[in-house]
C-alpha cells in the first residue's frame, strides 16, 4: 500500500478503492497515546445587544493581527500568546486551537491563557463570547464570503434548516485524544461513541434559539445530526473503524468543488464517484481528498487522532471539566473495559441525550456512572488537586442537581 508521502497532493486519483485505501491509511495514525489538544469555540454577541447581528469589520479589528485570512484578506494570523491560532466560523463564531501537547496541566493552562486573550481582545472592541452551544438570541446569518463556505451553505440548504444552523449559529468544545496502538483503536473509537450520549447530556445546554424554545437540551446536537444525515450522524461501529471511516468518507456527497470562482459541487455528487471519473475530464487529487475530509462532520471525526466533537461549548472555564474528565477515562488501556461498562446504559441514545438530557433515565444512569468513574480517575492527569477538587465537585452537582429534580 502507497504512504501518503508517496504522491503530491496535486496528483489525481485513479479510482474509488485508491482513494478509500488512502482514507484508511491517514486518518488512524497508531502508536502509544501521549498527546492531547482541545479547541474552544464561542458565538460572538455585541455587548450591549446580543440579538444585534454581528459586524465582519467590527470583528476584524478585534482579533486585530489574530485574524484569519478567511476574515481578513492577508492577515498574517499571528498566534495568540500561549500558541493558539485563532479561526472564525461562517456565522462568526471564534474558536481558538493550539498544540497538542503530552502535558494536561500544560494544556488546561496555555489553553485557558488565550482564551482569556481573545475575550479580552473582544471586550476592548465591545463583543463578547457566548455561553451556550447554540447562539440563543439570533437567526442563522453567514459573514464570511469566501467559496468555501458559500458552496457548503448552498449544499447544505437543499438539505433543510439545520446546515446553516450548524455553520452560521453554533459552537462547540472539541476534545483532541490519539487513536492510540493499532490493538486497541477500536476499543477507544468505541469508547468515545458509547460515552457521547452521557456526555451530550451532561453538558448540554443550547435548548434555546433564535430566542425561542427549541424544546431539545442541546439543540446544537439536533442541527448537526440534521445537517447531513446520515454522515453528521453517529457511525456503525461493528468491524474496523478506519475501513468503515473511509466507506463513509466515498459515499458522502462532495460540498467544495474547488474549481474556478465558485465552489459549487454537482448535486448528489459523492467522493467516491468523482475518484471514479463520473466527472469527465477531472479526476480528484490527493489534496481534494483532504479537502473533502476537512467538510465531514461526524460526532467523532478521525484526523490521524480521534477529535471528539459533540459537546456544546461551555460558558467561562466550564470547557475544563469534560476535558479532564474525558482525558482520565481515555489514559489507560486497561480501563475501557471500565469506561464501556459505565456507557453502556446510554450507548446509541444520541437523539434521547440530546432531546432529554439527563431528564432521560438511562443516560441520566450512564453520567452517573461515567462521572463517578471518571472522578476517580480525574489525578491521572496531573492537574492541580484544588482544580481537581473543583471539577469533581461541579461533576457531581450537575448529575445530582437532575437526579434531585426527578425525585420530587
Amino acid at each position: 500500500m502507497t504512504s501518503p508521502g508517496e504522491f503530491p497532493a496535486t496528483t489525481p486519483i485513479g479510482s474509488r478503492a485508491e482513494a478509500e485505501g488512502y482514507v484508511a491509511m491517514v486518518c488512524f495514525k497508531h502508536g502509544p497515546p501521549r498527546l492531547y489538544g482541545v479547541e474552544l469555540e464561542w458565538t460572538v454577541h455585541h455587548a450591549e445587544d446580543p440579538h444585534r447581528p454581528l459586524d465582519a469589520a467590527q470583528l476584524s479589528k478585534a482579533l486585530g493581527a489574530h485574524a484569519p485570512a478567511t476574515l481578513v484578506r492577508g492577515s498574517p494570523q499571528l498566534p495568540l500568546g500561549r500558541g493558539a491560532l485563532v479561526t472564525v466560523e461562517p456565522g462568526g463564531q471564534v474558536e481558538i486551537s493550539g498544540p497538542a501537547t503530552a502535558s494536561i496541566p500544560r494544556l488546561i493552562d496555555d489553553t485557558a491563557a488565550d482564551a482569556a486573550q481573545l475575550t479580552a481582545l473582544l471586550r476592548d472592541a465591545d463583543l463578547v463570547p457566548g455561553e451556550f452551544g447554540l447562539d440563543p438570541f439570533r437567526t442563522p446569518r453567514r459573514i464570511l464570503t469566501v467559496p468555501r463556505y458559500a458552496a457548503m451553505e448552498h449544499a447544505f440548504q437543499r438539505l433543510g434548516p439545520h446546515g446553516p444552523r450548524m455553520m452560521c449559529s453554533s459552537a462547540g468544545l472539541q476534545i483532541c485524544l490519539d487513536a492510540g496502538e493499532a490493538h486497541e483503536t477500536a476499543l477507544r473509537w468505541r469508547a468515545l461513541h458509547d460515552l457521547g450520549p452521557a456526555l451530550v447530556g451532561l453538558f448540554a445546554n443550547s435548548r434555546r434559539r433564535a430566542g425561542s424554545d427549541t424544546g431539545w437540551a442541546s439543540a446544537r446536537t439536533e442541527a448537526t445530526f440534521g445537517t447531513c444525515a446520515p454522515f453528521t450522524e453517529p457511525p456503525p461501529l461493528d468491524g474496523d473503524p478506519a475501513a468503515a471511516w473511509a466507506r463513509t468518507a466515498m459515499e458522502a456527497p462532495v460540498l467544495c468543488l474547488r474549481r474556478g470562482d465558485s465552489w459549487d459541487a454537482p448535486a448528489g455528487l459523492t467522493f467516491g464517484a468523482w475518484a471514479d471519473g463520473q466527472l469527465p475530464g477531472d479526476r480528484p487529487t490527493y489534496d481534494d481528498l483532504e479537502y473533502h475530509l476537512s467538510t465531514l462532520f461526524p460526532p467523532v471525526r478521525p484526523r490521524g487522532y480521534l477529535e471528539v466533537r459533540y459537546l456544546d461549548a461551555q460558558p467561562g472555564d466550564g470547557w475544563i471539566a469534560p476535558t479532564l474528565m474525558l482525558t482520565a477515562l481515555l489514559s489507560d488501556s486497561a480501563l475501557i473495559d471500565d469506561v464501556l461498562a459505565a456507557a453502556e446504559p446510554a450507548a446509541g441514545r444520541w437523539f434521547p441525550a440530546a432531546r432529554d438530557g439527563l431528564e432521560d433515565k438511562l443516560v441520566l444512569q450512564a453520567a452517573r456512572d461515567v462521572v463517578e468513574l471518571g472522578a476517580g480517575l480525574l489525578d491521572r492527569t496531573g492537574a492541580d488537586p484544588e482544580l481537581l477538587a473543583a471539577v469533581e465537585t461541579r461533576l457531581q452537582h450537575i448529575v445530582d442537581d437532575t437526579h434531585g429534580r426527578r425525585a420530587s
